[in-house]
């Protein structure tokens, strides 16, 4: 199943300007990348991809809407699947790629990338 092209859309819009960011197909998607890291994606189920802090996660997965990546039936720890409704208005949407962003520009630049 393609991803969701509107939601690539939705999300192109938000990064606008972002230092850093490049596209890339993955994971059956389109990803996000800032620094070379994936910030955030739009999944081949039509999720939002969203990569988080190790930490962060049990909190998040408590937020409706949101479970684990899970890649061959194993949970991907850092990565969650934030369904449709959850980022249905733009507000919510810009939350969660902000998420995304600040995570992946923590971490250093992968060698050849530009800064996050």
């Amino acid at each position: 199943m393609p991803y969701d092209e509107r939601l690539a859309e939705r999300l192109r819009a938000v990064l606008e300007g972002q230092q850093g960011l490049t596209e890339q197909r993955m994971f059956g998607g389109l990803a996000f990348m800032v620094g070379g890291h994936l910030a955030v994606g739009a999944g081949s189920s039509g999720d939002l991809i969203v990569r988080v802090a190790h930490d962060d996660v049990a909190g998040f997965l408590a937020d409706a809407g949101v479970r684990p990546m899970e890649m061959r039936g194993r949970p991907m720890s850092g990565w969650l699947l934030v369904s449709r409704d959850a980022v249905a208005t733009d507000e919510d949407l810009e939350a969660w790629v902000a998420r995304g962003v600040s995570y992946a520009a923590s971490l250093p630049p992968k060698p050849g990338k530009a800064p996050g």
